[in-house]
């Protein structure tokens, strides 16, 4: 179940998109659009009130982002049941990410780690440094990443905004994953000759007198560049889907007591 608050196109779009593919896979996915006059506390409320089944069984629950600069989303993300937490927001979750046994990835992050594994990228001894903290993408990409076993046993260098001399780290990465909504912020002088290069940003600006989507990484003379270089759009957002539909499968599954297939 899908909770939306308020009338962005953007959100509105990407909340289609997900429905859209839990139908092709046979999943229900029923929208809950909320004004965006909501508080806080009504939110929380209705939160809690999908996590008790008042409005029917709901195996996951969304909240999707961003909500109104009104509303704290941290209290409204921390009522979505634990075990109903598709997105892998709730510190429970979290938690249990950090201590490398976890129940639901955030997506974002489980769909970069997937695309490496899948393109058979080598990660184990490799220099992964990633450019974005968020708790939605950049931390838990960086607990997977340095965790045991595929996909994993990377060094990481988690950067940001206060990273000193950031081309210096990113020059010396094997695998950089750019990851902080800025665009074209890495340029092709950044990169180390033959590097793999993920670029989760989406960005959209206005170009040659019209809207287009480009990514934090800039494209083409970073393509000259890299071994390898993700798309925008087209490279991480189809994954972050995937593993939200993942996700909602496990949680169902844990929900009527069956093992992980």
């Amino acid at each position: 179940m899908v909770v939306l608050v308020g009338n962005v196109a953007a959100s509105g779009s990407y909340v289609k998109s997900k429905a859209a593919a839990a139908g092709r896979v046979g999943i229900d996915a029923e929208v809950v659009h909320v004004p965006e006059s909501a508080s806080t506390a009504e939110l929380v409320a209705l939160v809690s009130a999908i996590g008790r089944d008042e409005r029917g069984p709901a195996d996951g629950i969304l909240v999707q982002l961003p909500l109104p600069a009104h509303v704290d989303a941290v209290a409204v993300l921390d009522a979505v049941p634990p075990d109903q937490d598709v997105d892998g927001f709730h510190p429970e979750n979290a938690g249990l990410l950090s201590q490398g046994r976890p129940r639901f990835i955030p997506c974002t992050a489980a769909g970069v780690q997937r695309m490496l594994v899948d393109a058979g990228i080598e990660t184990r001894g490799r220099h992964a440094v990633i450019v974005g903290r968020s708790d939605i993408v950049g931390k838990p990409l960086a607990l997977l990443l340095a965790g045991r076993g595929p996909g994993g046993d990377a060094t990481v260098s988690l950067c940001h905004s206060r990273t000193a001399d950031l081309a210096a780290l990113t020059r010396q990465a094997d695998i950089l994953i750019a990851a902080v909504g800025s665009p074209r912020l890495i340029t092709a002088d950044m990169i180390k000759t033959g590097a793999t290069v993920i670029d989760v940003g989406i960005n959209r600006i206005e170009e040659e007198g019209r809207s287009r989507l480009v990514g934090d990484v800039d494209h083409d003379p970073v393509a000259a560049v890299a071994g390898a270089l993700s798309p925008v759009p087209g490279g991480v957002g189809p994954l972050t889907v995937v593993m939200l539909l993942e996700n909602t499968l496990r949680a169902a599954r844990q929900r009527l007591g069956l093992a992980e297939a």
